[in-house]
């Protein structure tokens, strides 16, 4: 799995690419370049990882089952090999997480899934009804637990409540977004159990990368001022 990681010092923040997208999108797009004064400044550090989203929920040519087991090894990927490795190299004992779109998906499914790991999250734009739009029906236990809107309201394990109620997740998406409604429900959901969450609704369309570089600058630069 390639990466790229900018910066020596401050908070790490590991970005998911949007679907089909790879470990320089972000940097590509000019989204490295919206929260560079704070790389400069030592006081952030982005880690954007590469994705395996064509060989899990987009790859239709194999069964429901298989995509579910190439998402969990992408999983353990996170939490074996690159979560290590973020400590190792920045010396910080947890970190953030962020994307867009199919990337925002990615950054709130494994912060919930990994509470212990990632302490902040930001999505931008993101998708939390996945599990039943990739998966032709397919339901099994996998799948709940990589549904944000299925297992959140479900939630009843107090060590994952506390470690969700010590961490911040962000939620930002246009209010004319065909993804509003999922963030509203999560964002309901979060309200209901305690967890510490801003719903951040910006007036249009908002899904595209002019609006995800300026949430980038809110949530990175002047909100961890």
């Amino acid at each position: 799995m390639e990466l790229l990681a900018y910066g020596d010092r401050g908070f790490p923040v590991t970005v998911f690419p949007t679907s089909g997208g790879r470990f320089f999108e972000y940097e590509d797009r000019g989204m490295v370049g919206a929260v560079q004064p704070k790389i400069d400044r030592g006081e952030l550090q982005l880690i954007c990882v590469d994705s395996v989203d064509s060989e899990s929920w987009y790859n239709q040519w194999t069964p429901p089952a298989n995509r579910l087991h190439r998402q969990n090894a992408f999983d353990a990927y996170f939490v074996h090999e690159l979560a290590p490795f973020i400590r190792q190299r920045t010396s910080w004992p947890q970190m953030g997480l962020t994307g867009c779109s199919f990337g925002g998906y990615h950054t709130i499914n494994l912060a919930l899934r990994h509470p212990g790991i990632v302490t902040y999250a930001v999505s931008m734009s993101g998708a939390f009804d996945i599990p039943r739009r990739f998966l032709d029906g397919y339901y099994n236990d996998d799948v709940y637990f990589h549904s944000p809107l299925d297992n959140v309201p479900n939630m009843r394990d107090d060590w994952f409540l506390e470690q969700f109620r010590r961490s911040y997740y962000v939620l930002a998406v246009g209010n004319r977004d065909p993804l509003f409604d999922q963030n509203v429900k999560l964002a309901h959901e979060f309200g209901a159990k305690g967890i510490p969450h801003l719903l951040d609704v910006w007036e249009g369309f908002g899904h595209d990368w002019p609006w995800w570089y300026q949430m980038a600058q809110k949530f990175f630069v002047q909100e961890m001022a």
